[in-house]
């Protein structure tokens, strides 16, 4: 008899993609991250140039408008990743040299700008793995459910051996009911889902 262990295992790998899940569930978190540092950048850099610019509300306004705040910000704060992703990639298109200068010269840093520019591609690479890996996905083949269905009958049939080898172990017996073990899981405060220890040793002969 094979090893069910291990048939588990590689069902899982096969059939439900549990790699595949792995890896996009690191791919979100890696996306989560970008966004979480672009919002407080960005966040900063407004700051920084609604104060230095508060004096002249036009240009205020137009610096805002041209490197996309006024239109995507607020979409963008609400975790809406497209928006974000517009908002960079038109601010690091229309910050021209002559306006980061100007911007500059007023007293915001050159290195958050910088900074705020390289995150237009970082959070569409992130994002399109994100999207690729969830494109990718393994939906349950038939051929899964065929092995899911030998994997099941190969496992009961273990535990009415086990049923049977231990009829006068009542505790030890009930590990190896598929009845019970359903409603210890749907009962997780259940008494009856406690660990039975392991059986004593046979007394030395």
């Amino acid at each position: 008899m094979p090893n069910i262990q291990i048939r588990i295992q590689n069902a899982f790998s096969n059939y439900l993609g549990i790699d595949n899940a792995k890896a996009m569930r690191d791919a979100t978190i890696a996306v989560i991250g970008v966004q979480k540092n672009a919002l407080r950048d960005l966040a900063e850099f407004k700051i920084e140039v609604s104060e230095d610019f508060k004096p002249d509300k036009i240009l205020l306004n137009e610096i805002l408008t041209n490197l996309g705040f006024t239109q995507y910000h607020k979409a963008a704060k609400r975790k809406d990743q497209e928006a974000l992703i517009q908002l960079l990639y038109q601010f690091k298109t229309n910050m021209i040299p002559s306006l980061q200068t100007t911007i500059t010269a007023a007293g915001t840093p050159v290195a958050l700008i910088t900074t705020i520019i390289n995150y237009a591609d970082t959070l569409k690479n992130s994002n399109v793995t994100q999207e690729t890996l969830k494109g990718s996905r393994k939906e349950v083949s038939q051929a899964g459910v065929t092995e899911f269905n030998a994997i099941y009958t190969q496992v009961i049939s273990v535990a009415k051996i086990s049923a049977k080898f231990y009829k006068d172990d009542k505790a030890i017996k009930d590990e190896f009911s598929y009845a019970k073990t359903i409603k210890n899981l749907n009962q997780p405060n259940s008494k009856n889902n406690n660990p039975h220890p392991p059986p004593p040793p046979p007394p030395a002969e």
